[in-house]
C-alpha cells in the first residue's frame, strides 16, 4: 500500500526543496458555492493550497464551502480558522493556530481548548502554527476581533523573538500576517531577517496585491505566501 504523504510533510519537503509555495484565502461569507467550478479555474497555475476562514464566519457556512470545493478539486483545503466555530471534519487539515503576537487568552489558548471536541474524533491533520500579526496601516479584522495589538513593522527585533519563541514552544509553522485588506504588507526586510533564524517553514499573508509584492516575498524567504482580499476582488496585478 503506498503511504499518502500527510500535508505538514509536503510542506516541510517543498520547502527543503526551496519550491515556493502559494495559497488562496477564501473567507467562507464572501463565497458563493455556485460559482466554484469558476473560482477554480480561475485560480493562478503555481497554487499549491487553498486555505478556509475568516475573522467571522457565519455558523455552518466553512462546512457548505469546503464540500463544494472538494467536490472540484484535489488541492489540499485547509482550515485557517478565526475561531473555533469554523472548524469542519470535511477539510484536509487544520492550521492549529495561536496568536503568539498577541496576550489575549482567548486567542492563545481558549480557542483552542474549546476546539478539542471538533477534532479529536476526526481525520484532520493537525498542524501547529504560530500565528504572528504584523501592523498592515490599517486596523484589521484579526485585530478588532482577537483585541490585540499587531507588531510595528520597525519592531523586526521583536517579530523575530516572536517567531522563534513560537519554533522553541513547538510550532511546526510560522504565519506572519498583515491582516485581509492590509495597505502594507509584511516587508522583506522581516520576512528576511525571520527567515534567517527559523527552522521551520514561514507562511506570508496580508495586503499582497500584486505579482511583484508576491516574488518579494519568496525573494526574502517565504516558503509560502497566502493571497486573500486581491484575488477575491480580482485586483491582483500580474
Amino acid at each position: 500500500m503506498i503511504e499518502i504523504e500527510r500535508h505538514l510533510e509536503g510542506i516541510l519537503r517543498a520547502a527543503n526543496l526551496k519550491r515556493k509555495m502559494l495559497a488562496v484565502l477564501i473567507d467562507p461569507d464572501k463565497f458563493q458555492e455556485t460559482g466554484v467550478a469558476g473560482f477554480i479555474q480561475k485560480l493562478p497555475k503555481d497554487t499549491t493550497h487553498i486555505f478556509v476562514g475568516g475573522s467571522t464566519v457565519e455558523e455552518g457556512r466553512t462546512c457548505e464551502v469546503i464540500k463544494a470545493l472538494k467536490n472540484v478539486t484535489g488541492l489540499p483545503v485547509i482550515l485557517f480558522p478565526g475561531d473555533h466555530s469554523q472548524i469542519s471534519p470535511h477539510a484536509d487539515a487544520l492550521l492549529f493556530l495561536s496568536l503568539i503576537s498577541g496576550r489575549n487568552p482567548e486567542f492563545l489558548i481558549e480557542q483552542q481548548v474549546r476546539s478539542v471536541e471538533k477534532i479529536r474524533n476526526t481525520t484532520l491533520e493537525i498542524i501547529p502554527t504560530g500565528y504572528i500579526l504584523i501592523d498592515g496601516g490599517k486596523e484589521t479584522s484579526v485585530q478588532k476581533v482577537s483585541n490585540t495589538r499587531p507588531l510595528a513593522q520597525e519592531e523586526i527585533d521583536q517579530i523575530v523573538n516572536t517567531a522563534l519563541a513560537g519554533q522553541y514552544s513547538g510550532k511546526k509553522l510560522i504565519y506572519l500576517e498583515a491582516g485581509s485588506g492590509a495597505r502594507i504588507p509584511v516587508s522583506p526586510e522581516i520576512i528576511m531577517a525571520v527567515s534567517d533564524v527559523l527552522e521551520i517553514p514561514l507562511i506570508v499573508g496580508g495586503g499582497i496585491r500584486s505579482f511583484t509584492q508576491l516574488q518579494n516575498a519568496y525573494e526574502a524567504g517565504a516558503d509560502l505566501v497566502v493571497i486573500g482580499t486581491a484575488f477575491e476582488e480580482d485586483t491582483f496585478q500580474n
